[in-house]
């Protein structure tokens, strides 16, 4: 009980003194407005005790366009340590309490999905910023799993890098959670770390709280152009099988460490 009362503490102290910081950098548009929040993240990991293990890095040298994988509300802080970006999300997203607020100031893109005219809009916002040079991600399944396996990827999106025009690359990202207090987490264990379905989200928060150090790896793959002639369902298939292949290398490799 101690454990989780001493993370939120620190966590309120860390996130609440941020949060107008962060709101200036944005408004002001300056350059550390993606830096801070990619400190902050670590930090957060820091204090949740999470150990985070990277194979790869972010492609640098053009716009790029970062497809993953997601299990957990913690895909969020663990992505954000290891580089300086943003994230694409439904548009609920921007209306929960507090989540919503620390979304919006990480420069998130909110999409309706609901509406075809507005995922039109939104790939293009997210070519702009791309092409801009801001590195932005794509949890492709459309919702979280519970960490055992990867969901069919949903193409929409998948438009931001269709214009040949744009010259944006696509590149994977998997994350697997593998380790809790430095033992395996198993099949059974996995979706105690995920949170998907109808989880209620401040419950689960708290639980893992109490529940000490997680291991989590993240793998980024090989960039790759996409011509003009490859669809977006072509791109979503492409970049699902190699997700799943590098989850399910990432869990075997994890649980031998």
């Amino acid at each position: 009980m101690i454990r989780p009362i001493l993370v939120l503490s620190g966590f309120a102290c860390l996130t609440i003194p941020l949060m107008p910081v962060q709101w200036l950098l944005n408004r002001f548009n300056l350059d550390s407005a993606s830096e801070l929040p990619h400190r902050y993240h670590k930090w957060v990991c820091r204090l949740l005790g999470i150990n985070v293990y990277v194979d790869g890095q972010v492609a640098k040298d053009k716009p790029v366009l970062l497809v993953a994988n997601h299990a957990s509300w913690l895909d969020i802080p663990v992505l954000s340590s290891v580089t300086p970006l943003s994230f694409i999300a439904k548009k609920e997203v921007a209306a929960w309490p507090f989540v919503g607020w620390l979304a919006k100031l990480q420069r998130t893109t909110f999409i309706d999905r609901e509406k075809r005219s507005a995922v039109g809009e939104t790939s293009t916002e997210i070519m702009n910023r791309l092409v801009a040079g801001e590195f932005m991600v794509l949890f492709a399944e459309g919702t979280s799993n519970d960490g055992n396996t990867v969901l069919p990827f949903k193409s929409a999106l998948f438009g931001a890098v269709q214009n040949p025009d744009a010259n944006i690359d696509l590149q994977t990202i998997s994350i697997a959670y593998t380790k809790l207090h430095g033992l395996p987490i198993g099949r059974e264990g996995r979706p105690r770390i995920a949170w998907y379905g109808d989880m209620e989200m401040a419950s689960h928060a708290w639980q893992l709280l109490k529940a000490g150090p997680i291991d989590v790896h993240v793998k980024f793959g090989k960039s790759r152009t996409i011509s003009g002639e490859i669809s977006r369902k072509q791109m979503a298939d492409l970049t699902e099988k190699e997700v799943r292949r590098n989850v399910a290398e990432l869990l075997k490799k994890g649980v031998k460490r």
